[in-house]
């Protein structure tokens, strides 16, 4: 990639000694990672979790350095207009910065980065104010999956429960979800002692940027809707 200007001095305002201190390194490590990988891709994503998207940056390691957090402070790092950005061309992936996004810097090929990208996802339990996917609803009669010992935190969660000979039994049919509706906590939790999954961690390429062009896998957002630093 073309020499970089990343030693240039940026002034991070407003902000406590540590929190300055974490940002300047983000913003190092941003900038080092511009001189010494190839591409940079733009990523979205959508219920995140952190366990999963270690696992999935542990795997291109060797390849590539992922950096998540503040919109406002890697769109700094990188330079927000031509006047300030640290490799010719390397602001309009700042503008592209928005929501909840990433950036991935790495050597692999096109190709494998949009394949490792595109055959990503991961399955897990949703969290309260998720939409549920579908209707899940219990029939009246005995709970096999539950111990007698968990019948009091059933009731907490709102369903009619009763002992009933050392079984857990539901005296009337419960509508634990309704599909396209948002979870309620207790819903979460009855949907997780289930074992039903309802989130789906997934990775979304947007746009991927080398000194010869900037290729956008999504319409591109206005330059009025990018955060300011």
């Amino acid at each position: 990639m073309p020499k970089s200007k990343r030693n240039r001095p940026v002034t991070l305002s407003k902000t406590k000694k540590k929190g300055r201190e974490h940002k300047e390194a983000i913003v190092n490590a941003i900038r080092h990672a511009a001189e010494n990988y190839s591409s940079v891709y733009v990523f979205s994503f959508e219920n995140m979790r952190n366990l999963k998207f270690k696992e999935f940056r542990e795997q291109l390691k060797s390849t590539s350095r992922f950096f998540l957090g503040s919109n406002k402070v890697m769109q700094v790092s990188l330079g927000r207009s031509a006047a300030d950005e640290i490799t010719p061309g390397i602001h309009k992936v700042s503008k592209l910065l928005r929501g909840d996004t990433g950036i991935c810097f790495t050597n692999l090929p096109k190709e494998e980065v949009e394949r490792l990208f595109n055959e990503y996802e991961e399955y897990d339990f949703a969290r309260t104010g998720s939409m549920a996917t579908e209707k899940v609803e219990l029939k009246e009669g005995h709970l096999e999956q539950f111990t007698h010992e968990m019948e009091p935190f059933l009731r907490k969660q709102g369903m009619p429960v009763r002992l009933n000979k050392g079984n857990v039994e539901l005296v009337s049919d419960f509508v634990v979800c309704e599909e396209g509706k948002p979870l309620s906590p207790e819903s979460a939790r009855i949907l997780r002692l289930l074992g039903i999954k309802m989130a789906t961690f997934r990775v979304h390429l947007i746009a991927r940027w080398n000194p010869e062009e900037l290729e956008l896998y999504i319409e591109k957002p206005d330059d009025s809707d990018v955060e300011s630093a």
